[in-house]
């Protein structure tokens, strides 16, 4: 996409998982990915980084507004039951045998993510890692339809949409779930696309089943490995918002490297009409 006007285009990024810094304030962090997205995406697109106009909606601390207590999110383990519960169903889709994704809820993390990493050939470690803050991040958000917290990442992404006005969403991660939720609850932002990577969105009996409002059509019956490169007017993902009511499928999800534990699902996300 490309203004027509010679304008930079105006985007939007909504980050993902793990991009907590406790060191730093917000506004420092948000800065300093700023700059970083930017040149990324610039680099990516083969373009100048001035034919870009991109914020940063950051939210991570909003999820972690209370102390850290020692024991408990410092462990290894994961504590919440529902990012148990979301890491088995997506062991699940990634077709675990029942014992593994069911040792999701019992068995130590390490379990789990060696059979991940020797599926994938990944690094142990890492995935372990990954898994660890994935889902304690998307339990802390989903836990509660009306939470402050899950309220307040929703708005936070929401305002910085309202303040630049972009013509372009880009969600990664947990970011799609936020940017999925802030749309619907104010249509009067209006956006042309919104791009979704690495999204979790069509997560069965997980991410999915949570999403507000939620979405009419059924998640797919596998993750999709690769994706056609497709994506949709945000007019159109948001079906309810359309004259007359009437339905539209969702923004597929886009990125490149879909194999592996964080590849993305392309659900068709409509809202029954109000």
């Amino acid at each position: 996409m490309s203004s027509s006007s010679g304008e930079p285009l105006a985007v939007v990024a909504v980050h993902g998982v793990g991009y907590r810094d406790a060191r730093a304030t917000a506004e420092q962090v948000r800065a300093a990915h700023l700059q970083s997205w930017t040149r990324h995406l610039a680099d990516g697109m083969g373009i100048e980084t001035s034919r870009l106009a991109l914020d940063f909606a950051y939210y991570a601390h909003l999820l972690h507004t209370g102390p850290t207590v020692q024991g408990t999110q410092d462990t290894d383990e994961l504590q919440d039951p529902l990012a148990k519960e979301l890491t088995a169903a997506w062991l699940a889709e990634l077709g675990a045998p029942r014992p593994v994704a069911q040792g999701a809820l019992t068995m130590p993390l390490r379990y789990v993510a060696s059979w991940v990493a020797k599926k994938f050939s990944l690094d142990g470690r890492l995935t372990e890692l990954f898994i660890r803050v994935f889902f304690r991040e998307v339990a802390a958000y989903l836990a509660d339809v009306d939470s402050p917290a899950r309220a307040a990442v929703r708005e936070g992404v929401a305002a910085r949409i309202a303040r630049h006005r972009p013509r372009v969403v880009l969600a990664h991660s947990l970011g799609t779930v936020v940017a999925y939720e802030a749309l619907h609850a104010h249509p009067e932002l209006q956006v042309e696309l919104l791009v979704t990577l690495g999204s979790p969105l069509a997560l069965p009996h997980g991410v999915f089943d949570r999403l507000v409002p939620g979405p009419t059509g059924a998640p797919p019956a596998r993750p999709l490995r690769r994706s056609a490169g497709r994506c949709c007017a945000v007019g159109e993902h948001r079906g309810s918002r359309r004259p007359g009511g009437h339905p539209a499928p969702a923004c597929p999800s886009l990125h490149r490297n879909q194999r592996g534990p964080h590849r993305s699902h392309s659900p068709d996300l409509r809202i029954p009409p109000r």
